[in-house]
C-alpha cells in the first residue's frame, strides 16, 4: 500500500499544499514549529478521520479557515482517491473515488498505517487506556464490524451506567430494565473480547521473535488481561449479578471490556516494574513491527509507516533496530529535526522534504 500524492487545505499551518511521494522511504525534515508533522497527521486523517495528537477536530482546522480538507491517492491492488472534509459547525465528511460514504465505519479500514511516536516509547508504562487505545485503532484497521461493535457497545456502556445511577437514587426503580441492558452489553463485551484476544495472540506470534533479533534474546512476551479472561457466558452473568450493589453504589459498570488491559513480560516479570528505559523502548519497537508483520498476514496488504520524531528519543543503535524490519517494499515516511542521525544510504535513497514555516522545498534522491 501506497499513497503517492497527497493535497491539503487550511490544514494547520498549511493553507494549500500538494505532494508527490517516493513509494518508498520520505524524508521530513524541520525545526520543531515548522510543520512537519503536521504533514504525516494529514495522511493519518486522511486514513483514521482522526489526530493521532489527541486533538479535538477544529484544533486541525487553519484559524483563517470553517474547514479543512485531506485528499490523497492511495495505490494497492487498484488505485483509490480519497477525501475527507472536516468543518467546525458540521460532521465529518468522507468520500472515495468521489462518491460519498454515508458512514465513517464503512470509509475505515481502507487505508492502512502503522503510526510509531515519542509517546508510543511510553506505552509499557502508560495507563491502560491508552493502550487499549492501540488495539481499538490497530483492529477498527482490520475489521468495521469490531468498531461498529464497540460503538454499540460504549453506547449500551453509557445507558448502563446512566441507569445505574437512577437505581441508586430511587430503590424503587426496576432491576428488570437493569438485567436487559446487562445482557445486552456482555453480548457485545464477548465479541470485543474475542477480537481482542486473538488480535494479542496474533501479536505474540511476532513479537518475541522480534524482540529477540533486537537483543539477542528471546524472553518478552505480551500477555492479555480481561475480566473475561477463560469465562464462559454464565461465568461473566455471575460475576456482573456479584458486582450489581458495587455498581449500583458506584454509579458505574467496574467489570468489563473497557478496563481491559496488556502487559509486557520480560522474564515471567512485569516489564513495566522490573525493565529498564532500554528494555522498554526495544519491546514497544517488537511490539510496532509486530503490526506490521500482522497486516501482512491478515489482510495481504504492506501498511503504511509512520516514524514521527522518533530520532529525537532514540540513539542510533535503536535507530537501526527499527530499519532491521524496514525494506523498499514499505512506504515509510520520516520526520526529523536532525537528519544526521540518519544514515547516508537512507537518505541517498529517500526523497527529502525539507519544511521551514509551511513552505516545502523538495530534495530528490
Amino acid at each position: 500500500m501506497k499513497i503517492t500524492s497527497l493535497k491539503i487545505n487550511n490544514f494547520r499551518n498549511y493553507n494549500k499544499l500538494v505532494l508527490d511521494f517516493n513509494p518508498s522511504k520520505n524524508i521530513i525534515i524541520g525545526k520543531n514549529g515548522m510543520g512537519k508533522t503536521n504533514i504525516v497527521e494529514a495522511i493519518y486523517v486522511l486514513a483514521l478521520t482522526k489526530s493521532f495528537r489527541g486533538s479535538k477536530d477544529d484544533v486541525i482546522i487553519n484559524y483563517n479557515s470553517d474547514n479543512t480538507r485531506v485528499e490523497g491517492t492511495v495505490v494497492d491492488e487498484y488505485k483509490q482517491d480519497y477525501k475527507i472534509v472536516i468543518s467546525k459547525d458540521e460532521n465529518k465528511k468522507v468520500w472515495i473515488n468521489k462518491k460519498k460514504i454515508p458512514k465513517l465505519v464503512d470509509y475505515l479500514s481502507n487505508i492502512n498505517i502503522v503510526l510509531f511516536t515519542v509517546d508510543d516509547l511510553k506505552l509499557v508504562k502508560d495507563t491502560p487506556n491508552t493502550r487499549r487505545k492501540l488495539i481499538n485503532i490497530e483492529l477498527s484497521q482490520f475489521s468495521n464490524d469490531y468498531l461498529k461493535i464497540t460503538t454499540l457497545y460504549n453506547k449500551i456502556l453509557k445507558q448502563r451506567n446512566s441507569y445505574l445511577k437512577t437505581l441508586y437514587l430511587n430503590g424503587n426503580a426496576s432491576h428488570e430494565y437493569l438485567d436487559i441492558i446487562t445482557s445486552k452489553l456482555i453480548d457485545y463485551a464477548i465479541k470485543i473480547y474475542e477480537y481482542r484476544y486473538n488480535f494479542i495472540e496474533d501479536i505474540s506470534k511476532y513479537i518475541t521473535d522480534n524482540y529477540k533479533k533486537i537483543t539477542g534474546l528471546d524472553n518478552l512476551k505480551i500477555v492479555y488481561k480481561s475480566d473475561f479472561m477463560n469465562k464462559s457466558r454464565e461465568d461473566i452473568e455471575k460475576l456482573y449479578k456479584k458486582n450489581k450493589e458495587r455498581d449500583i453504589y458506584s454509579g458505574i459498570t467496574n467489570i468489563g471490556v473497557h478496563r481491559d488491559d496488556f502487559d509486557f513480560i520480560l522474564d515471567n516479570k512485569p516489564l513495566k516494574d522490573y525493565g529498564s528505559e532500554g528494555e522498554q523502548k526495544n519491546a514497544v519497537i517488537a511490539l510496532k513491527m509486530a503490526e506490521i508483520e500482522i497486516f501482512k498476514d491478515k489482510k495481504n496488504i504492506i501498511p503504511i509507516l509512520i516514524l514521527d520524531d522518533l530520532f529525537s528519543e532514540l540513539d542510533k543503535t535503536k535507530i537501526n533496530n527499527i530499519f532491521k524490519f524496514i525494506d523498499n517494499d514499505i512506504q515509510t515516511f520520516i520526520t526529523t529535526t536532525e537528519i544526521t542521525k540518519l544514515s547516508k544510504k537512507l537518505r541517498d535513497n529517500s526523497k527529502i522534504f525539507i519544511v521551514n514555516n509551511g513552505v516545502v522545498d523538495i530534495k530528490e534522491s
